[in-house]
């Protein structure tokens, strides 16, 4: 498989782009660039931008355009043009994607392939609901996994992380009302990123209500299909 790809994997909050990403930056060994753990570094931090990104990531609406493009962009930019990356909740409007393609024509390096996970808002509402995250890792758990079918609100951080140890809580934004606003905001602002990626013929539409193995595996089936193209260029 062709090293170097560049790729955005992009769907709806609680698609699993967050797991993939982890799963494909260590096999195809790209850099995994996610906008919600930059935010929520610097939240910990409490930077300037982290704080002013706190305010309405936790009420399930979009970090305005301005916040998140210079500090994507940033970090996008200081990849080798011979490395590849994986770009995790961003772009997520047509203008954010305009500004993506048009850094990236900059070092004759474009996107290489954009994978849509798939998912059902009835299943999107049931993840994101009982979702926990490891403040450590931020590896995602159900309740179910974490020993859980239901964890009131005062008892949740006394989970465990299964791969570090660290405490296990729910976001503010996958709370019930912020899950609804996110859901909306991403059909009425981030799925005509879609359109964009369709006409420039770098959308591939994999399904995302199944396993997370089996999502990797049709991922990977649709990766290496443009891997096998770039090896014959």
């Amino acid at each position: 498989m062709a090293e170097g790809l560049r790729l955005v994997l992009f769907g709806p909050p609680g698609a699993g782009k967050g797991t993939q990403t982890r799963l494909l930056s260590g096999h195809l060994k790209a850099q995994a660039i996610s906008t919600g753990d930059i935010f929520r570094s610097n939240l910990e931090q409490k930077t300037p931008l982290g704080l002013r990104a706190s305010e309405y990531m936790n009420q399930g609406i979009l970090v305005p355009d301005e916040v998140t493009i210079d500090i994507v962009l940033d970090k996008v930019m200081s990849v080798h043009s011979d490395e590849g990356f994986i770009l995790d909740g961003f772009p997520r409007n047509p203008f954010q994607a305009g500004a993506l393609e048009q850094a990236l024509v900059l070092r004759s390096r474009p996107l290489d392939l954009v994978i849509f996970i798939d998912v059902p808002e009835e299943e999107l509402v049931k993840r994101l609901g009982g979702r926990l995250v490891c403040r450590n890792c931020q590896a995602p758990y159900t309740l179910a996994a974490a020993g859980q079918t239901e964890t009131p609100a005062g008892e949740r951080g006394k989970e465990k992380c299964g791969q570090c140890g660290g405490e296990l809580y729910q976001r503010a934004d996958d709370t019930p009302i912020a899950v609804t606003k996110r859901i909306e905001v991403y059909h009425d602002q981030t799925l005509p990123v879609l359109d964009f990626y369709q006409v420039r013929g770098l959308l591939a539409k994999v399904d995302g209500a199944d396993t997370v193995q089996n999502v990797y595996n049709r991922v990977l089936k649709e990766i290496q299909r443009v891997s096998k193209t770039k090896d014959r260029e």
